[in-house]
């Protein structure tokens, strides 16, 4: 696939018209879900459909074939049908104008020596025709600009700065199910499938000059051409950050991406070096993977390593100062001008040293107020922020309890749940106003994600962490890959 022509690109994620070819009347078959997936994300181009029966499939015309369609109107097809059936289709769109095919059609380099020979001949024919070729054995492409959702699974995510590309389907998943549950939305994504005529690294680069776009997330489980591959990551990297999820880095996991994709999986510790090298963010969980994405779209890169760690309990500092020791970051020694100006505003019992525990001592205003200083402080490139929500958590037992309505409970109730919204809000603020990383990180956000602390954390377009070290981790990722654009004169 030729790079820098962003043409065919275009057509793949921001199609005027869409046709699924093979559409089919059975809820069970790729051709129904394909086109109600179009059809129910709102997608405002137009929808085609062919087959070879003809009628009606959820209020679209079928056509019997692709020559009874319009000419001009078709930027992308959405392929469902058989491999013996996909050259004829293709050659058909194309004297449509039809730019760019995804084929979720399985059977081809997958499937042994004739499969090979078959996808060989569909990537042939598609260069010939000027015809971008997505797949083939993939799930299917989303953009959210163009409210488009031509995929054979669910969900559609909301609206958001990630890019996703992968040579897994079930990883687009995974990502998509975790922008839904974050609210940390995705731009673009694309099972790569097989990645016949168009690989992981087209997509990449396609995604590092995309406006939608913040940063790229990838799978990856096969690496051909690992020199280049890295030479175009590179180019990648310089541009945007990177996360990447390595598939096949035991001698099993390689076994099962050749039967998966029929990709050979490289050595592990080779593939990781290799990434560092380039400026690539390398996770070893689809949690993590995802996690580090969602902090490069919606936090500041930090200037340096030196984190302050703000808490209402002594117990989480403890843990997230020894996730600090062993990361690359560093807990920074509390300056003594910070100490003296958060003096003024805790009583003599929290902690005066970082981590800064408040000891309870908060009043109504102390949060907002102590995040602004910590964050502030030319000392300090970044915070981490524990204890959120935990006034809503004792409104809500209070709330469900038998004494509520009653005895002072709904004003208590609603200012608990009003403070840790004002809370949420504040860290966001202070993360703006400074252009420094703030991270807030409670269990809550999954085992109460309605608690007003973490849904108002969602509401401010950020992450809220599960867990503190998750925090330092995808902390930690964004601090190696400011180190790496500044070592490389790249700010």
């Amino acid at each position: 696939m030729t790079t820098g022509r962003r043409a065919p690109f275009d057509a793949l994620f921001d199609p005027r018209g869409v046709l699924v070819a093979g559409a089919s009347s059975h809820p069970g078959k790729f051709g129904f879900v394909a086109l109600h997936n179009i059809l129910a994300s709102g997608y405002k181009g137009k929808v085609f459909a062919t087959n070879l029966d003809g009628g009606e499939i959820l209020g679209v015309p079928v056509a019997r074939t692709v020559d009874e369609l319009p000419d001009g109107d078709i930027d992308l097809v959405f392929v469902c049908t058989p491999p013996a059936a996909n050259a004829a289709l293709l050659e058909a769109c194309a004297r449509k104008g039809v730019r760019a095919a995804f084929l979720t059609t399985a059977g081809y380099g997958e499937a042994g020596p004739e499969g090979r020979r078959a996808e060989s001949e569909i990537v042939a024919l598609g260069e010939r025709l000027g015809i971008l070729l997505a797949g083939p054995n993939g799930q299917g492409v989303v953009s959210t600009p163009s409210s488009l959702c031509a995929q054979i699974v669910a969900p559609f995510p909301p609206r958001g700065r990630i890019a996703v590309a992968s040579q897994s389907g079930n990883f687009v998943s995974s990502f998509q199910n975790y922008a839904m549950q974050t609210g940390i939305g995705i731009s673009r994504a694309v099972s790569a499938g097989n990645a016949a005529a168009v690989g992981i690294a087209d997509y990449l680069e396609y995604y590092a000059d995309d406006p939608e776009s913040a940063v790229s997330l990838a799978y990856l489980e096969g690496v051909s051409d690992g020199r280049r591959l890295f030479t175009r990551l590179r180019g990648v990297t310089e541009r945007k950050p990177l996360v990447v999820l390595k598939g096949g880095t035991t001698a099993s996991g390689q076994r099962a991406a050749a039967s998966h994709t029929g990709s050979l999986a490289s050595d592990a510790k080779i593939f990781e070096g290799a990434c560092r090298q380039v400026g690539v963010t390398v996770a070893t969980t689809v949690e993590e993977a995802f996690e580090a994405a969602a902090t490069f779209a919606t936090q500041p890169l930090p200037a340096g390593p030196r984190v302050a760690v703000v808490t209402t309990a002594g117990g989480w500092g403890v843990v997230t100062a020894d996730a600090i020791a062993r990361s690359e970051l560093e807990l920074v020694d509390l300056p003594d001008d910070l100490r003296t100006a958060i003096d003024a505003k805790l009583p003599p019992r929290w902690s005066r040293n970082n981590p800064i525990d408040l000891a309870g001592g908060e009043t109504r205003d102390t949060i907002p107020e102590v995040l602004a200083m910590v964050a502030e402080h030319p000392g300090v490139d970044a915070v981490v922020y524990l204890g959120l929500g935990i006034q809503s958590n004792q409104a809500r037992m209070m709330r469900d309890g038998p004494f509520y309505p009653g005895d002072g409970l709904e004003r208590i109730v609603a200012y608990h749940e009003r403070q840790d919204a004002r809370f949420a809000r504040a860290a966001a603020d202070v993360s703006e106003a400074t252009g420094k990383p703030v991270l807030t990180a409670t269990e809550l956000a999954i085992a109460s994600p309605d608690n007003p602390g973490p849904r108002t954390v969602r509401e401010t377009g950020r992450l809220c962490y599960a867990a503190s070290t998750r925090a330092v981790a995808a902390l930690e990722h964004l601090w190696r890959y400011a180190r790496w654009r500044r070592r490389r004169n790249l700010e």
